[in-house]
């Protein structure tokens, strides 16, 4: 098919489909396409979204089910997909179902699965979905208005050591994401005292509420979390997000604020959760980290 021929064919079938995990992010997205004049398709990741689809046009899908996607994208004309919300669970082998366009990328996949961090294994997902003859866009492409600006979203401003525990987690968080661990850390008085791993933001927060409870992090220092993209990450699929719940979750750590990356993160529920963080005294805000280090 030649390149003219390509654009043709995905102009004719460019209905948006919103692969869904778990989280409120897939339902906002599918809110601002319709009010944009779509008609979203959802696809259900089994297991794994839990939101309310009563109104859309749904089908539930296996997270490695590629040969039943690939259907679904023919049946119902798909042209465009957008990845968002949590996906808890990576697949397993007797999960994994390919089709012919995406057969010769099963080795790569499978090694991929294995050893992979979780950036490596959404550029695999993102290059099947491809294989399809699908463009995958970024949810920030279909509701712009959810990216962090610079500078504090509430009331609450940060502290000088506040902003110096922004800086020492900041360049923790870069140096996880280079890893492929991890996209947020936590500093307590200059002290890295927790990095994110694969059991999310929420669970990092409750481990250090725990230490705090313990005695192991200073009750007098508040600390903050940052959470940035990683360095390599291809800025379509999981970008950092925060809510209301980063702040309950934070509040209940004691920290005294939440800082994310200006135009590569995303802020849902913002209104609900500047006016959760304004009522918790906490700042959360957006700052910038391009040509700190040279590399972007």
């Amino acid at each position: 098919m030649t390149s003219a021929s390509a654009t043709e064919s995905l102009a004719s079938k460019a209905r948006l489909a919103i692969i869904a995990g778990s989280g409120k992010l897939p339902l906002f997205l599918a809110q601002a396409a319709r009010a944009a004049g779509e008609d979203p398709f959802i696809l259900r990741l089994k297991n794994e979204a839990d939101a309310d689809w009563q109104g859309y046009e749904t089908a539930v899908i296996g997270v490695g089910d590629m040969a039943g996607l690939s259907a679904l994208f023919d049946k119902h004309r798909i042209g465009r997909v957008v990845m968002s919300g949590a996906v808890r669970k990576r697949p397993s082998f007797g999960e994994i179902h390919v089709n012919l366009r995406s057969v010769l990328k099963l080795p790569m996949a499978l090694k991929t699965l294995l050893a992979g961090g979780d950036d490596a294994v959404l550029r695999m997902v993102i290059s099947l979905i491809e294989a399809q003859g699908c463009q995958v866009v970024g949810a920030h492409e279909i509701l712009p208005g959810l990216l962090a600006t610079v500078g504090p979203l509430g009331k609450v401003m940060p502290s000088r050591e506040d902003i110096q525990d922004i800086d020492r987690a900041a360049d923790a968080a870069e140096t996880l994401g280079r890893l492929d661990v991890g996209q947020g850390a936590v500093s307590v008085g200059g002290r890295i005292v927790a990095l994110e791993g694969v059991e999310g933001t929420d669970a990092m927060l409750a481990r250090v509420a725990g230490l705090r409870a313990e005695g192991r992090i200073s009750r007098r220092r508040k600390g903050v979390i940052v959470k940035l993209c990683k360095p390599q990450q291809d800025l379509r699929a999981d970008l950092p997000t925060i809510g209301v719940s980063t702040v309950e979750n934070a509040k209940a750590a004691g920290l005294a604020g939440i800082a994310v990356e200006a135009g590569r993160a995303l802020v849902v529920e913002r209104e609900a959760m500047i006016a959760a963080a304004d009522a918790a005294g906490l700042f959360v805000t957006g700052i910038e980290r391009a040509g700190k280090d040279g590399s972007r």
